[in-house]
């Protein structure tokens, strides 16, 4: 898994920050790629980078403020241009159908593909055969969520040895024993999986949030998870100006992630107030509290490991 970070501005394009977006590349399964809210500019973003649009399956868009939004019309109309074939689902807080649907009626864009929009609420959204994704409700001016996504545990490595012993020696026999149950050898023997695996990988969690003032009450929720990505728009002496915008500060952040013991924390959406020195010091305020704190720039990725 691959988090690609496309705008991590707020509110207006800066010349250092283009406005909110992020790409999360699964990379595991053949380059599938979600992407996190749709600012303007977003598909000027992707042209800098190596991402592929017709490989987008799913949009989640936070909230309906423009900074999110306004670039979606246009990323949907170019995949379809760019020969998109495959279908995209798309999920967000109510609105974001009409808002949608009326954009590309108005521009008289036909799209090649199948769209899915779906208007979420608190809660489960779905899950596959490798992912359980979540929506969490979020404070701010509009209704805002964050999306949870849970990898499920994967399989256990094969321990040769114990093939070994059992007579089963390297070769493709290895891969179908690790994708059924139990294999029938062609000696007659049968190997069951679960007794020639080790314990299972656990899965890994990422929180993605959108704009929020700060929530502690969310520490349970995101307890452990191994990303968080957090709003930072204010540093941590303007928290009256952050509460008042629905917004939080870096300081707020960081205890977040403190209070729910995440392994790492990006923080994103900061202030076109703020650049050069001055986001060094937001990335001193929030280390301070929580270390493993990293400020995200336009086109910085993160692997999660």
């Amino acid at each position: 898994m691959e988090l690609f970070f496309l705008g991590t501005g707020s509110g207006v394009p800066s010349k250092e920050r283009n406005v909110s977006s992020l790409v999360l590349r699964l990379l595991e399964k053949s380059g599938r790629t979600w992407v996190f809210d749709c600012g303007e500019a977003t598909q000027h973003q992707i042209l800098s980078t190596n991402i592929r649009p017709r490989r987008i399956e799913k949009i989640f868009i936070t909230h309906l403020h423009g900074d999110h939004i306004y670039g979606l019309p246009g990323l949907l109309s170019s995949r379809s241009f760019q020969g998109g074939e495959t279908p995209i689902t798309i999920y967000g807080p109510s609105g974001l159908k009409d808002y949608i649907e009326i954009s590309l009626s108005i521009s008289g864009t036909r799209l090649k593909y199948p769209l899915y929009i779906e208007e979420v609420e608190e809660g489960f959204l779905f899950e596959d055969e490798d992912y359980e994704v979540e929506a969490i409700k979020l404070q701010h001016g509009l209704e805002s969520f964050g999306y949870l996504i849970k990898e499920k545990d994967k399989l256990g490595e094969l321990l040769p040895d114990r093939l070994k012993e059992l007579g089963v020696h390297p070769g493709p026999i290895y891969q179908e024993i690790k994708e059924q149950e139990k294999t029938i050898l062609e000696n007659g023997r049968t190997i069951h999986r679960d007794e020639v695996l080790g314990p299972p990988k656990k899965g890994r969690k990422l929180a993605i949030l959108g704009d929020t003032r700060y929530l502690p009450k969310l520490k349970e929720k995101l307890s452990e998870v191994d990303v968080l990505v957090h709003e930072a728009t204010f540093a941590s002496e303007e928290e009256a100006m952050a509460h008042d915008y629905f917004h939080s500060t870096v300081k707020q952040a960081a205890q977040l992630a403190k209070q729910a013991n995440v392994k790492e924390l990006i923080l994103t959406h900061i202030s076109s107030r703020y650049h050069g020195e001055a986001v060094k010091q937001l990335e001193r305020e929030a280390k301070s509290i929580f270390d493993r704190t990293s400020i995200a720039f336009d086109f910085y990725q993160h692997q999660i490991k």
